[in-house]
């Protein structure tokens, strides 16, 4: 791969617009560049994508699953270690969980690849006899996929595998810290037809280029809320379809008959996975007061058992990806605690790891709504923890947010899990399991947190438009076509002969 260049399967072309430079978190050192098409060069490459979807939506079913097969076959088979050490340099990710993050990319493919071949459409009741009448569903042309640096590589793949199989042409806004390890997780795709996908670098410039164009055709968008209510404005404007995950401000409920080291355990991980920096981690958890001080104290016990270093050590708790994340967060935990809040752990820049942009596990108490840390996605390893008086006072704080994507649960009340899940404002609800993700299972949210679901039966739809069809074997004239018969009018005197 050349550097810097973009992907248009299965080349690397070198870009001819401005080029950036990439810095690990962690250490500072600069680690590679990334180039931006330049505007000409982005028309030409969606000009060549549309041409190929052209020809790919043609294909039959099977043997586009076929080549998504082979996309996942090629990921099986590779050595993903590269990849996923530049990941961790890139954006600061622990080694393991960069792993992970491709280890689970193949099994979208050929979910997708198998769900596109088996749901074609369907033959609806006729309502009319002799007439044959059904849905089939078409490609909406190319989409776009723009998405954020915390998971560079899945995310996009979640939506890019249900819309290549549902026909369309791809084209990826890499994330800017991500850029060069999702270049070189593109080879992935040498396997499709030429020209039918392509991924470029580039910040919001390249990103409106794309949304505007009339070359595509389809949004799928994972970031921030405030960026992603405008990109569905944008497409609104253009009656262009989106799917939008906008983050979030995760509840957990903890409820007074939950296993507390479980849960506390639990909170840890839904917390701190990937030191906060994942859309649906746990900011906000609400604790019964009966069991409100053994929960902090466990939940505080655990999280100093945390290692922070860098990404490629022995650590579960990384940097933030930018001095300007780590300010962020650093601003927040002061403001919280200049209004009152305890700060149970953490709070500030660990001793040991002054080179970086790194912010210790932080436990925050005594917290009120209007600290800030409820309004805004935090997005660092920053958890505050509220006591309530009931479970239901809970759910109903946990609902107070303008956000729900989604929300965790630890009880063992099987009465109380069916509670919650019925009341939960969110679009996922886990419960005594938290973030657990499924390729069949529908994953977005709500209010300010999106539009539509990437995954399952309705990430597939989101990308193909369904069609009506009427087909009649036997022309022949109908009773209702024009010219209407005299006696279906009004008589003089107002009066209906039908």
């Amino acid at each position: 791969m050349r550097d810097p260049c973009f992907y248009l399967a299965p080349d690397y072309v070198p870009t001819e617009g401005p080029v950036h430079d990439a810095t690990d978190p962690a250490t500072l050192v600069h680690v590679g560049q990334y180039g931006e098409p330049a505007p000409a060069q982005l028309e030409q490459v969606l000009d060549r994508v549309n041409a190929a979807q052209r020809l790919w939506a043609k294909l039959d079913a099977k043997t586009r699953a076929g080549y998504l097969h082979r996309v996942a076959d090629a990921m099986e088979r590779a050595d993903m270690t590269e990849i996923g050490i530049m990941m961790t340099r890139e954006i600061g990710k622990p080694y393991p969980e960069a792993i992970g993050e491709i280890a689970n990319i193949p099994a979208v493919f050929r979910y997708f690849a198998e769900m596109a071949r088996d749901d074609a459409g369907k033959i609806a009741g006729n309502m009319q006899p002799g007439s044959f009448q059904f849905q089939t569903y078409q490609p909406h042309g190319v989409s776009v996929h723009i998405v954020p640096y915390n998971f560079p590589l899945i995310l996009g793949c979640w939506t890019i595998a249900a819309s290549l199989a549902a026909g369309n042409g791809v084209v990826l806004k890499a994330a800017p810290a991500g850029t060069i390890c999702t270049l070189m997780f593109m080879t992935f795709f040498d396997a499709l037809p030429k020209d039918l996908i392509a991924c470029v670098g580039g910040g919001a410039d390249v990103g409106r280029q794309l949304i505007e164009s009339p070359k595509t055709h389809v949004v799928a968008f994972t970031g921030s809320a405030e960026v992603g209510r405008q990109i569905a404005r944008e497409c609104g404007g253009l009656m262009k379809p989106c799917v939008i995950e906008g983050g979030g401000s995760d509840p957990m409920v903890v409820s007074a008959k939950a296993d507390i080291a479980v849960a506390a355990s639990g909170a840890v991980t839904a917390a701190y996975l990937q030191s906060g920096q994942v859309c649906t981690s746990t900011e906000r958890i609400y604790v019964e007061d009966a069991v409100h001080d053994a929960f902090v104290a466990a939940l505080v016990e655990r999280a100093r058992k945390l290692r922070i270093g860098k990404g490629l050590g022995v650590a579960e708790i990384g940097p933030l990806v930018s001095q300007a994340a780590q300010q962020r967060v650093l601003d927040w935990i002061d403001t919280a605690r200049l209004k009152g809040a305890t700060i149970a752990l953490g709070g500030g820049v660990p001793l040991d790891n002054q080179t970086g942009w790194f912010v210790e596990p932080t436990v925050v108490t005594d917290v009120t709504q209007d600290m800030g840390l409820f309004e805004n996605e935090i997005f660092g390893p920053v958890v505050s923890v509220v006591r309530t008086r009931s479970f239901a006072e809970a759910l109903e704080l946990a609902n107070d947010s303008r956000f729900g994507l989604g929300a965790s649960v630890f009880t063992r009340d099987l009465a109380e899990a069916h509670q919650a899940v019925e009341t939960l404002q969110a679009g996922m609800v886990w419960v005594n399991n938290p973030l657990v993700d499924n390729d069949a299972l529908p994953f977005g949210g709500i209010k300010a947190s999106g539009l539509g679901r990437a995954l399952g039966r309705i990430g597939l739809d989101a990308f193909r438009s369904p069609r009506m069809v009427v087909i009649d074997p036997v022309a022949k004239m109908a009773d209702w076509w024009y010219p209407y018969p005299d006696d279906w009018f009004l008589d003089a005197g107002g009066r209906s002969h039908v």
